[in-house]
């Protein structure tokens, strides 16, 4: 977990240090002091929870890993051009969007990565989508990696990806509306009381 001294919120705000001090020690802003010369540490995700709380701005570099954006991607079609258009349709939800343009390059990309998201084309060379997603659900660390299928083959075959633990299918040609709602679902799940 990213720790900020008191001297980095105190420049992200363009406020003294004795100010970030204080809010410190009156427990306005959770923090910590260093064992030895007692240095005030504040963890990151504190920091953007005081800001929260205060209604105040999230600095631009705090933004990105606080975002959306931090969500990784993996799209897996051995297609360049459905690549990019399934590139361009997901750009709008600032995600993180790696590509891999067939099953073996996707295994490496996964271990790199840990994607929260997986978009995977069935019918590629080598190593098909089928084995992919057997490869993804029999690593119990991959479990909560959700896949979304989007293949022309015929829909026994989509049935079969979802038996095998895709969490849900789209046909080629697929509407980029769909694959945008699908993901953003994902992204931003919404919670049933």
């Amino acid at each position: 977990m990213k720790t900020l001294t008191s001297g980095d919120i105190a420049n992200y705000l363009d406020v003294t240090q004795r100010t970030v001090i204080r809010w410190i020690n009156s427990g306005k802003l959770k923090g910590f002091k260093l064992p030895g010369r007692g240095n005030n540490r504040i963890q990151t995700v504190d920091f953007v929870e005081f800001l929260k709380q205060n209604r105040m701005p999230i600095p631009d570099k705090l933004q990105e890993e606080f975002s959306p954006a931090s969500t990784n991607i993996l799209l897996i079609d051995d297609e360049p051009a459905v690549l990019r258009a399934m590139t361009r349709a997901l750009k709008s939800l600032h995600l993180k969007i790696h590509s891999a343009a067939d099953g073996f390059h996707a295994g490496l990309l996964l271990e790199q990565l840990n994607p929260a998201m997986i978009v995977l084309d069935l019918s590629m060379p080598g190593m098909d989508g089928f084995a992919v997603i057997r490869y993804i659900r029999d690593e119990q660390k991959n479990s909560d990696i959700r896949i979304l299928v989007v293949s022309a083959l015929a829909g026994q075959q989509l049935d079969h990806a979802l038996a095998m633990g895709a969490d849900a299918v789209l046909s080629k040609p697929f509407s980029n509306a769909q694959l945008r709602k699908t993901i953003s679902e994902w992204q931003h799940p919404t919670v049933e009381i």
